[in-house]
C-alpha cells in the first residue's frame, strides 16, 4: 500500500450547512474503495483565482490522507466523477512521514 494525498474541492452551493455530510461521503467512498483514511484536513472555503463559472467563484477545500493499492487509484477518481459534491479532485502521492525520535 502507498500513501496518498487527496485535495477535495467540495461544491455546497446552496447547502452551506452540509460540509461534515459531504466530507463523510467522501470518506466513506475512499474508505469502501479499501483505503485506509489517515487523516482529514478541512480547509476554509476559498475563492477561485480564475473564475470558469460565475454562479460558482468559490469552494470549500478538505485534505485527505489516506493508504490505497496504487491499482485502485484511477478508480478512485472515477468514483469521484459521479458525485454531485465533488467539484474537482486531485490525488498525488503523500509526502513520507517523518520518522519518530
Amino acid at each position: 500500500m502507498k500513501r496518498y494525498e487527496g485535495l477535495f474541492i467540495l461544491d455546497l452551493t446552496g447547502k452551506e450547512e452540509g460540509l461534515n455530510e459531504a466530507v463523510d461521503k467522501v470518506k466513506s467512498i475512499i474508505a469502501d474503495s479499501g483505503a485506509k483514511v489517515e487523516t482529514v484536513q478541512k480547509m476554509d472555503k476559498k475563492p477561485f483565482s480564475r473564475v470558469t463559472d460565475k454562479k460558482f467563484p468559490a469552494g470549500h477545500y478538505v485534505n485527505f490522507i489516506f493508504e490505497i493499492e496504487p491499482s485502485s487509484v484511477a478508480g478512485l477518481k472515477e468514483k469521484f466523477r459521479l458525485v454531485n459534491e465533488v467539484y474537482r479532485v486531485t490525488i498525488s502521492n503523500a509526502v513520507a512521514q517523518p520518522a519518530a525520535k
